[in-house]
């Protein structure tokens, strides 16, 4: 098994490369991604934030029994403290607080929104200052379907204190009103963070077009050599 082939050995090996020591896992769902790198190595701490009831409490199963793991009470992530409503799909992973669009439905029909629920929501800068004063090498990852641009107007105090950044990166609009990946590597970069590597995200299996990646930054006064 390599990196080249395997995106979740890669992120690991990003991580233990630049010695992250706290993951802050914004749209966790059930826990995938934490439980993934944990799997290829990762011991440090890791922070998950998730708006949905139904992933949140599969979420608490997930990290239950791992002490450096911690789930934040139900939240959104996001530009603003305060309440927000969150569309439910039916493939709960797709779930956003924006409304999906349909190429996004055309392919993958499971997709389709279900039902909404209100859910709290703040701003990063307003919860993580304790978490990133406590940690030497800090990692956020986002992954919020169409949100990112929020969760990054959310965070502009603290952003520069990570060392590192997995973002997903849509090329075409999956969300109503969503920013796309030239607008978000144009905005790490102004913030000093250069993309560090490309994996694969969400094709469209009838076309073949890829419709996300993922993008993961590194700060550039992160001695990452």
């Amino acid at each position: 098994m390599s990196p080249r082939s395997n995106p979740e050995l890669q992120v690991a090996r990003i991580l233990e490369k630049m010695k992250i020591d706290l993951v802050v896992d914004i749209g966790a769902n059930e826990g995938q991604f934490a439980s993934e790198i944990i799997y290829f190595g990762y011991k440090g701490k890791i922070l998950s934030f998730e708006p949905l009831s139904s992933a949140y409490s599969r979420l608490l199963g997930s990290s239950a029994n791992i002490s450096s793991w911690e789930v934040y009470p139900r939240c959104a992530i996001g530009d603003h403290d305060g309440e927000i409503e969150i569309n439910i799909s039916n493939y709960s992973v797709s779930s956003s607080i924006l409304p999906i669009t349909k190429l996004h439905l055309n392919a993958e029909p499971r997709s389709k929104t279900i039902g909404k629920e209100k859910v709290k929501i703040y701003k990063l800068d307003s919860i993580i200052f304790p978490y990133i004063e406590s940690s030497k090498n800090a990692f956020l990852k986002i992954d919020t379907q169409g949100f990112e641009w929020q969760v990054l107007n959310g965070c502009e105090k603290s952003l520069s204190s990570f060392k590192g950044i997995l973002c997903e990166l849509s090329l075409q609009p999956l969300y109503e009103s969503q920013h796309l990946w030239l607008e978000i590597i144009e905005r790490l970069r102004n913030n000093e963070f250069y993309l560090y590597a490309i994996q694969p995200g969400f094709t469209d299996p009838s076309s073949g077009q890829t419709l996300q990646i993922n993008g993961i930054f590194v700060n550039k006064s992160f001695p990452h050599q």
